[in-house]
């Protein structure tokens, strides 16, 4: 069975970048978040997390709202890039 080319919307790219732009001005690196979401109970690495961050792997919406947990932000914060915190 042939597989589908990944592709990720708007919207998992805006994720993608916030989330990179919340851990960077918290001063987490990706192992530290990473850490973080799988303390929550959401096991992650930090090789997926870069993967998510750079829109080569999906962000889907357990690892999004595990995120948001673990970043103290509200899951739409993410969706809709609103980066002042």
């Amino acid at each position: 069975m042939a597989t589908r080319p990944l592709e990720i919307g708007p919207a998992g790219i805006r994720a993608a970048r916030t989330i990179e732009i919340i851990r960077t001005e918290r001063g987490l690196s990706q192992r530290q978040l990473a850490a973080r979401v799988t303390a929550l109970g959401h096991p992650m690495s930090n090789t997926a997390l870069s993967r998510i961050e750079r829109a080569h792997r999906r962000c889907d919406i357990d690892d999004l709202t595990a995120l948001a947990q673990a970043l103290r932000v509200p899951p739409f914060a993410l969706l809709e890039g609103e980066v002042a915190l």
